[in-house]
């Protein structure tokens, strides 16, 4: 079974609204629910839970009846920190589903995800037992001590830039976390870095530049012109 984790415990206090960002309206749609639909349309897509953020469970759960969201397991809430919502995700999987099954982790706040990006995180998580979006670093990439200025460089071919889904089989996702419990590793960025953290090989599956993480109120508008030009793609 492939389980997708939608992470939407995020307060969005960057984005400068009201409401969390994931509830945003876009064309009279909340971004979370254009996430959702990506994943509900995918046929190797089983179930999706989502890990929300508290006061919030009742209206995903009213978007998920209008929207036709039928592939929903269950909302729990988020946790403190991206790791924590992450961890009670997991743990409330861990009481329905097998060891063994595919557990794509993703950003609310990344509906651009396309059918390829989960194909293709699933197959090479399925041949190496995890799965890493990632897309290629193209800018120069210089290395500072004071954030003011710099002296040196890494090589941006050593480099790649992280996006989601992230995919991990639910047993060693579940391993993982109890691991950083007792290592008291708390706070790690994403679930690829906690891995890295505990010593464990990540491998890599393909992303996209289009596959944004909405943070700022500019990425809103990205995001809006890129629908706009997905929209013109269909209409011809």
């Amino acid at each position: 079974m492939n389980i997708a984790v939608i992470i939407a415990g995020g307060a969005g206090v960057r984005m400068g609204q009201d409401i969390p960002k994931q509830f945003l309206n876009v064309f009279d749609k909340p971004v979370i629910v254009y996430t959702l639909e990506a994943f509900q349309q995918h046929p190797m897509i089983d179930a999706i839970e989502v890990v929300c953020i508290d006061g919030w469970h009742d209206v995903l759960k009213a978007y998920c009846k209008q929207f036709g969201i039928t592939k929903l397991d269950n909302v729990v809430s988020g946790g403190a920190n991206g790791q924590e919502s992450i961890h009670n995700g997991v743990t409330d999987l861990m009481t329905r589903h097998n060891s063994d099954d595919v557990v794509l982790i993703h950003d609310a706040i990344r509906p651009m995800v396309t059918a390829e990006i989960i194909t293709n995180c699933i197959k090479v998580c399925q041949q190496y037992g995890n799965a890493i979006t990632v897309i290629p670093c193209a800018e120069a990439m210089l290395l500072t001590a004071d954030g003011l200025s710099a002296d040196d460089q890494i090589a941006r071919s050593s480099l790649k830039r992280t996006q989601t889904p992230q995919a991990f089989h639910l047993g060693d996702l579940a391993d993982a976390h109890a691991e950083a419990q007792k290592r008291g590793i708390t706070n790690s960025i994403a679930s690829c870095t906690l891995f890295v953290e505990l010593g464990r090989k990540v491998y890599f599956s393909v992303g996209a530049e289009k596959n944004v993480k909405l943070t700022t109120p500019e990425d809103i508008e990205i995001f809006k012109a890129l629908l706009k030009s997905k929209n013109s793609e269909w209409i011809k």
